[in-house]
């Protein structure tokens, strides 16, 4: 079985009081090989739960997750993660922070230095190969952490709010730049964000979670990720379905919101 699958996964946290914490029940999802998929929800839903799992972060209570017919049970090369904050390694230059997956799989120096060429290249760094990461923007450190996950060469890229952190023209230069990393290279990418525009634009397929427990409250199929491939973002914001589908999933995290407000009070 090709793809991503995940079946019927829950996950209980025990407390040190000697209660529990019900994270995520019963989600069934099935993700093919190349779609670029987000996952939005209010906070508490399980978002970040769930892609640690997938990872192999995290093992659930219950149900299985299996890559391409293989059940995840560890961390592993065929599944990158690109964090909110890079995780780079400061002592080292952009060059190889870049090619450190592929030095520690023992693969020859010509191989790795075509492939970190390679990858600067496509996020745009040719000029910073040997820029210190501390000498870099957040966005350029980003841009730093996208090609060492694809320097790895993952069958699916897990991003955990990668661009969280980022000023509003950055960011948007970088919901640009995933845009062109999934078109150009196939692969599948689940990304995590707070943010209903940019859940929008970069999901393919997005995925709304309800909390507590998180499940699967509701999926759009949309054109916006395809559309914005190559294009100017704020026009993408200015077609006719954007306003209205942006509004309705606005509403609905807004009542999961209050809901849980409600529970608190009471």
């Amino acid at each position: 079985m090709s793809g991503l699958n995940i079946n019927d996964v829950s996950m209980t946290f025990e407390l040190p009081n000697g209660g529990s914490v019900e994270a995520l029940k019963n989600i069934n999802l099935n993700i093919q090989k190349g779609e670029l998929v987000s996952v939005l929800g209010p906070s508490g839903c399980g978002k970040t739960t769930l892609l640690n799992i997938l990872a192999g972060f995290l093992a659930p209570t219950d149900g299985i997750i299996n890559l391409n017919g293989e059940v995840v049970k560890k961390p592993s090369s065929e599944r990158g993660m690109v964090f909110q904050q890079g995780a780079l390694f400061e002592w080292m230059n952009v060059s190889k922070n870049i090619g450190f997956g592929p030095k520690m799989k023992g693969t020859p120096q010509s191989e790795i230095d075509e492939k970190v060429t390679e990858l600067l290249d496509i996020v745009g760094l040719q000029d910073f190969a040997d820029k210190m990461i501390y000498e870099m923007s957040g966005g350029m450190q980003q841009r730093v952490a996208l090609a060492r996950c694809l320097a790895n060469d993952p069958d699916v890229i897990l991003m955990d709010e990668p661009l969280g952190a980022l000023d509003a023209l950055t960011r948007e230069k970088m919901q640009s730049l995933v845009l062109d990393i999934w078109k150009k290279t196939g692969k599948t990418i689940i990304l995590i964000t707070h943010s209903v525009e940019e859940a929008l634009l970069l999901g393919e397929r997005l995925i709304v979670m309800a909390p507590r427990p998180g499940r699967i409250h509701k999926e759009y199929n949309l054109p916006f990720a395809e559309l914005g491939v190559g294009a100017d973002l704020r026009e993408i914001k200015r077609h006719k379905k954007f306003g209205p589908t942006r509004d309705e999933i606005l509403n609905m995290i807004w009542n999961m919101e209050e809901e849980i407000m409600g529970r608190a009070e009471s």
